[in-house]
């Protein structure tokens, strides 16, 4: 237990005043005409994530409520939630990827949003 101990005090001296970005990606369960999507496509984007980046966060359990009033009438999501974390946000990459997402899950508009973090 101590060795474990000393090991993880190692690793997180070298995570002090890391700079660190939080990608969130909302992702949701039904298609543009409401049709559910396949799980397995949800599986895919974990899969693709969790090998570029080594970790994923996935907020899928209760699924969350998006809100938006494009026009007259207020539309409604219910989402995932996606999160890895980077040590270099890489713009180019993300809107490429955010593309295959649209494509994949026949959406016209995916939200992929960032925030610095700093690993306490």
């Amino acid at each position: 237990m101590r060795k474990r101990r000393r090991l993880w005090r190692r690793r997180r001296k070298g995570f002090k005043n890391f700079a660190m970005h939080l990608v969130q990606i909302l992702l949701p369960l039904a298609d543009n005409r409401g049709r559910p999507l396949a799980r397995k496509k949800f599986e895919e984007v974990k899969r693709e994530l969790t090998e570029r980046f080594k970790g994923l966060t996935a907020y899928s359990r209760a699924p969350a409520e998006g809100l938006w009033k494009p026009r007259k009438r207020t539309t409604r999501d219910e989402i995932v939630v996606y999160e890895v974390m980077v040590s270099r946000l890489e713009a180019r990459w993300w809107k490429q990827y955010r593309r295959k997402l649209e494509r994949l899950l026949r959406q016209k508009a995916i939200v992929i949003r960032a925030q610095p973090a700093k690993l306490l």
